[in-house]
């Protein structure tokens, strides 16, 4: 009887582990999917077309169409897509005019048209 118990300790341990692993594996899944969302959102901020998402989305699906050994693909997909928004020229040229447009306005010597 002592024996079994033991086994059954042993086992939940085990158990106990594996939920663990996935936790913080869903939790990592978490973390990307925020990251690819707020990446989203500041692109719809900016009026990216449908059109130019939408290649963004294909060209990592594309990408992503083969996976790696020992990735999951979910999170392939996920990080592959961050990288691909990260890289938006949208949202590098974005913070460069907001840091143009206050020079403009506060120099009394520039002439708008």
């Amino acid at each position: 009887e002592l024996q079994q118990k033991v086994e059954e300790t042993e086992l939940l341990k085990m158990e106990l582990q594996m939920l663990e692993t996935e936790r913080v594996r869903l939790s990592l899944v978490e973390e990307k999917l925020l990251d690819v969302l707020q990446l989203l959102q500041q692109l719809r901020d900016l009026n990216i077309s449908k059109r130019a998402l939408g290649k963004i989305l294909l060209s990592t699906l594309e990408s992503c169409r083969d996976p790696q050994p020992g990735k999951a693909q979910l999170f392939e997909v996920l990080d592959t897509l961050q990288q691909e928004l990260t890289a938006c020229e949208l949202l590098h040229r974005q913070p460069l005019e907001q840091a143009q447009s206050p020079h403009s306005l506060s120099n009394p010597l520039v002439i708008s048209c």
